[in-house]
């Protein structure tokens, strides 16, 4: 990290960095890419290269590593990410208090329901007291209904499942390890096809379950169909079956049963706006989210620690 710190003997360094090419910065780590940044403000991927070079011009050193792979933080980078959104999110808040005094109007919001029921409750309960100005409309559905909300026109934000491997859709906010969910491990040893409680299709999990079964070979069958996530807690109480569902949001009084069936890929959850410039209340909403998320994904992973 030492060989990518400014050196102060080589100059005077900038009194004050540029918020636009911070601003610009951030975007390009949150979308994964200049093109994709790019296109959420309107500029070619050229502009958005330059802002970029334009800023570690000023620090004096590389912030981005580019390869065939893609984009990756230098060391100095990652320390600069953290300090760039907080120096936005103080000028933000500098702004409104001065000119906005409060942001207002409607927020659409949707949610996956296991997600909203896990994470969201005490988020938009903090934004709500915040910014009592601003009504929050709440839906909780199936990525695929989310999707068709905000291509529509019905919603004006959401948190979406995604495979790891759609990073141009939206901007992930949290990595979800998967684990097998049943009863107990008994359920594993009766005969037949291994029975399986899913989500109606297409589902993230369902698809990684079956997907799973399936690679390994064994019979599988669909005992029990449920969209709702309490459904689905319900019919694994009662022994109908097993399902794959994040760790963080397995009950306690379930079993984890991953060392007996085969391993389950992890699957992400990404923040969509339905406008590339979005309302400021909606915006709110989004960096909110944004850095509840981080905050939560920094803590450690032992048991479900308040989201702050």
């Amino acid at each position: 990290m030492a060989d990518d710190l400014p050196d102060p003997q080589s100059g005077a360094l900038p009194r004050n960095l540029d918020l636009d090419l911070l601003r610009t910065f951030v975007l390009v780590v949150e979308t994964g890419g200049f093109t994709r940044a790019g296109a959420r403000i309107g500029r070619s991927q050229a502009a958005v290269s330059l802002q970029i070079r334009r800023l570690e011009d000023q620090v004096r050193a590389r912030l981005l590593d580019r390869d065939s792979r893609g984009l990756s933080l230098t060391p100095l980078g990652e320390v600069l990410l953290g300090q760039a959104r907080r120096l936005l999110r103080m000028n933000d808040d500098i702004l409104t208090t001065l000119f906005g005094a409060e942001v207002a109007g409607e927020v659409r919001f949707g949610a996956p329901e296991d997600f909203a029921t896990a994470y969201l409750p005490e988020i938009l309960g903090r934004f709500a007291q915040a910014n009592p100005q601003v009504q929050l409309n709440v839906t909780c559905d199936l990525t695929l209904n989310l999707l068709d909300g905000l291509q529509n026109g019905r919603l004006d934000l959401a948190l979406i499942k995604r495979d790891p491997t759609e990073a141009d859709l939206g901007v992930r906010v949290w990595r979800e390890p998967l684990v097998w969910v049943g009863a107990s491990i008994d359920i594993l040893d009766r005969p037949g096809p291994l029975p399986v409680i899913v989500a109606p299709a297409p589902c993230v999990y369902r698809c990684r379950a079956l997907s799973a079964l399936g690679d390994a070979g064994r019979e599988w069958r669909v005992a029990y169909v449920s969209p709702s996530l309490a459904g689905q807690h319900a019919a694994l109480r009662a022994g109908l079956g097993v399902t794959a569902l994040p760790r963080d949001m397995t009950p306690d009084d379930l079993a984890i049963l991953d060392d007996a069936l085969p391993k389950l890929s992890d699957t992400e959850i990404a923040l969509l706006t339905a406008a590339p410039e979005p309302r400021p209340a909606v915006a709110r909403l989004a960096e909110t989210i944004k850095q509840a998320m981080e905050r939560h994904r920094r803590l450690p992973a032992s048991g479900r620690p308040e989201i702050r």
